[in-house]
């Protein structure tokens, strides 16, 4: 909403805003660019104009929706999904990914999953079983494990920590 309110005040209409990318109906001049960069990184934002970084990005947000999409039904493989929504060629995308970011893809979505279970876990709606199901993980053992790889604890004492550090209303 930010993007699309800045983009108004400053007489541009968005064709489309979504997270990452902006689509206008006419190419941006240079200076009309560094007017927009200055007002975005007022905001936090910053403005990617070269192919290959628009392209990193383009991979990031794909892997994010994917994963913070709840009850997301993909059937295919993180290969294959992002070579159909980015109509490049995966050992490509592969390559200038972890060229570019220093990481692999394949850790770059296991590092979102992990982050999404410790949220999930956090807000304590959902089982262990539950979370694996959601995050497509074919099992809870294969969560666990996965888990204690990237963040040293399992899952259940990752729990624990977190509840432990927090105070019910009437010991505050």
């Amino acid at each position: 909403m930010v993007v699309r309110t800045e983009f108004e005040k400053l007489g541009y209409k968005p064709l489309s805003v979504k997270l990452g990318e902006v689509k206008l109906s006419k190419e941006l001049t240079s200076q009309e660019k560094a007017e927009i960069a200055m007002v975005m990184e007022s905001f936090g934002f910053s403005i990617i104009d070269d192919k290959k970084s628009q392209l990193i990005e383009k991979i990031k947000t794909l892997i994010v929706e994917l994963v913070h999409q709840q009850n997301n039904d993909i059937k295919t493989n993180l290969s294959t999904y992002l070579s159909s929504h980015l109509n490049h060629d995966y050992n490509y995308i592969t390559n200038l990914f972890s060229e570019v970011v220093g990481t692999t893809i394949e850790k770059y979505f296991i590092s979102q999953k992990i982050e999404r279970v410790k949220e999930l876990l956090v807000y304590d709606e959902f089982t262990l079983s539950e979370i694996a199901y959601q995050l497509n993980y074919s099992s809870v053992a294969h969560l666990s494990n996965q888990f204690k790889k990237v963040t040293g604890l399992t899952p259940s004492h990752f729990k624990d920590i977190r509840s432990n550090k927090r105070k019910s209303l009437d010991e505050v």
